[in-house]
């Protein structure tokens, strides 16, 4: 098979961001392994039984010696770490893989997580994420099953439209900026959580905030504080595919909050305050 055109290349490349982006939780490091794998593959011969498969492995190998330092790096990280916030519309959410699920997969090895998503995602062939990997087939459908099952205990029992999810995000923001602690009590799983990454540039809750009466607690500290101040930006978003908002608060800090909902009720919030992972956000947004 003929080394794929520029035009099918243009056409790929978005899927692969995403790829390297579910590996990395990093936009601007995908976009790098993604550009790499391709100046890379201007040097492949013809004969490339799948160019796509092929593109998809090496974006994969690179992606996993990023990891490499990037895992040493969390191990000294300030607070929670969240994935780079990827805005987006709801409808290009094409792979199924939300921020809940990439929490998920972060707790799997690097290898389980290629496996998955080479295999489960991207549709490659077992013979061949084992030549990549270095392991045999029977080894790699391992590593994939496993990670699997990771995946399907993360996913919510029932969905939520769109509709409800955002809507269901604005009471959320609405209660949280007034202190309406009623509105709050019932929006809340008992069991919710909370995920607040300031990568120590930022203030931020430095540990997970775990269940209802603490998040209540906490959230109507900050309504406390911003009581009576001018509104902060609100835009609501899409977020990782999880409904959600983008807020600059009145310190100046700008925030993406995303919802995790189940049965109507929100068990996990992710916020990320860190700025050196909003920066493609910061450029988006005009106030």
């Amino acid at each position: 098979m003929p080394l794929l055109d520029p035009e099918s290349v243009l056409e790929l490349r978005p899927r692969l961001v995403r790829l390297a982006y579910r590996m990395l939780g990093s936009i601007a490091e995908a976009e790098d392994a993604v550009q790499e794998a391709l100046l890379r593959y201007q040097d492949v011969p013809e004969g490339v039984d799948s160019p796509r498969a092929y593109l998809a492995r090496m974006v994969t190998r690179i992606s996993l010696d990023v990891l490499k330092s990037a895992r040493r790096q969390r191990e000294t990280y300030v607070g929670p770490w969240l994935p780079e916030p990827l805005i987006e519309g709801e409808e290009s959410v094409a792979d199924d893989l939300t921020l809940t699920l990439m929490m998920a997969l972060e707790r799997l090895s690097p290898l389980e997580r290629a496996a998955f998503l080479l295999h489960d995602v991207f549709e490659v062939g077992l013979d061949d994420i084992a030549r990549e990997l270095g392991r045999d087939p029977a080894a790699c459908r391992k590593l994939a099953t496993r990670a699997r099952e990771h995946v399907k205990a993360s996913r919510p029992r029932y969905d939520v439209t769109p509709d409800r999810g955002a809507e269901i995000a604005r009471a959320f923001y609405v209660a949280s900026r007034s202190g309406d602690l009623s509105t709050l009590r019932q929006l809340l799983a008992e069991d919710v959580v909370v995920y607040s990454d300031g990568g120590g540039k930022s203030s931020a809750a430095t540990k997970p905030v775990l269940g209802a009466s603490r998040v209540e607690k906490f959230f109507m500290g900050i309504a406390r504080k911003d009581a009576y101040r001018q509104p902060p930006y609100y835009e609501p978003a899409w977020i990782d595919g999880l409904p959600g908002y983008i807020t600059r608060g009145n310190d100046g800090v700008l925030q993406t909050t995303a919802f995790a909902i189940d049965s109507d009720k929100i068990v996990a919030i992710y916020s990320v305050r860190n700025p050196d992972k909003l920066t493609h956000v910061a450029n988006a947004v005009r106030q």
